[in-house]
């Protein structure tokens, strides 16, 4: 049986594009922590837009950074989690099928998450 393989593109805020494949072995991006995810992304989308409220109600620019700090923190505090449910999930299915391209793509994200 011959592996399919579907490429998808993303496309990142600065322009990049990465290209990735997953073969038919199933992988899909439904995890243990995809509510508790998706509820950290709604509480910071809330944080941020209260945040933009401040700034069009001329709030100091202290108390401005200190919550964009915190969102700041949130987010990086989400993906952590989506990391390490990839790394769980995703990598592990991958090293199971001999997927060495899987790898390299969590370098890549590693990478492109530390920045």
């Amino acid at each position: 049986m011959s592996e399919v393989k579907e490429t998808h593109v993303h496309v990142l805020e600065d322009g990049t594009t990465i290209e990735h494949s997953h073969g038919e072995h199933g992988h899909h991006h439904s995890h243990a922590q995809t509510k508790a995810v998706l509820n950290r992304l709604s509480r910071a989308i809330g944080h941020l837009e209260s945040i933009k409220r401040m700034v069009e109600d001329g709030r100091d620019c202290s108390e401005v950074l200190i919550q964009l700090s915190a969102v700041k923190s949130a987010i990086n505090n989400t993906g952590k989690i989506i990391l390490q449910d990839h790394i769980e999930h995703c990598i592990v299915d991958a090293v199971e099928h001999g997927d060495k391209d899987a790898i390299k793509e969590l370098e890549r994200a590693i990478d492109r998450f530390m920045k």
